[in-house]
Parts: C-alpha cells; sequence; structure tokens
C-alpha cells in the first residue's frame, strides 16, 4: 500500500485490513520520493493515496475493503 502518514482513507483502509488479517506492506510516498513515481503512474500522474499494487502489477486507488478482497480472491484463485 502506497501511503501517507497524514492520509485519513489510509488510515481506514489499513484499520480494515488489519481487522481482518490481510497482510501488507506499507511505503510512504513522501519518505521515499521513488514510490510517488510509483503511484503517479498508477493514477494519470496523481499522488493520490492509497494506491494498492498487486503482485500482478495491476493497481487499485482507494479501494474499499471489499474491492481489496475480491481482488485477493481473484489472484488466489489464479495462483491455484
Amino acid at each position: 500500500m502506497y501511503s501517507t502518514q497524514w492520509c485519513g482513507y489510509c488510515h481506514r483502509l489499513k484499520s480494515q485490513l488489519d481487522r481482518e488479517g490481510i497482510a501488507y506492506d506499507v511505503v510512504d510516498i513522501e519518505e521515499h520520493p521513488e514510490a510517488a513515481l510509483i503511484v503517479e503512474s498508477a493514477n494519470n500522474g496523481n499522488q493520490t493515496v492509497p494506491t494498492l499494487v498487486y503482485r500482478d502489477g495491476t493497481s487499485q486507488t482507494n479501494p474499499s475493503l471489499a474491492q481489496v478482497k475480491e481482488k485477493l480472491a481473484s489472484l488466489d484463485a489464479l495462483a491455484s
């Protein structure tokens, strides 16, 4: 998850993922400027967070918990 410390949407999604036991890594785009370029490429030049990048290279910007769970389920289905 690409995030910032001040992003309320990021805090909410992190809390929801934690509650569901879904593992994730966090990269603060203000602490890692190179990460901001990844976020910009996924969001038409905008630094919109939270941006999630999945193992298949796809991304979601400010997804709901349901959208994240659906995406992870589809990735698991492809892996099996």
